[in-house]
């Protein structure tokens, strides 16, 4: 009885040791909260592109990594640009803007 409450116990702790390694993040990799976080500023800054008129919503991508977004795509003038870059560093949880953006 004692041995197979120990082979439990032993097997419980390594799935939750190998669970809390599988959901840490590393320099190159999100965590699953993080990824959620990024997910969720991510969609905060298109909203947000969205409800700026001088803004060309549908024109922007944003991709958002640990707080940092990146904006690509293409604008027709390089204010556009300077617009999105100013929005989405209003976004709360933006920590830095990369600025990808081309001026067709």
């Amino acid at each position: 009885m004692k041995i197979t409450q120990r082979l439990a116990t032993a097997i419980f702790t390594g799935a939750l040791a190998f669970t809390m390694v599988g959901c840490a993040s590393s320099p190159t990799k999100e965590s699953a909260g993080e990824y959620v976080d990024d997910s969720v500023i991510t969609g905060k800054v298109k909203a947000a592109f969205a409800a700026d008129p001088t803004v060309k919503a549908t024109e922007i991508n944003v991709e958002t990594f640990k707080g940092d977004v990146q904006l690509s795509g293409f604008v027709s003038q390089p204010a556009d640009a300077q617009r999105a870059v100013q929005v989405a560093r209003g976004v709360k949880g933006v920590t830095s803007v990369k600025n990808d953006i081309r001026v067709k």
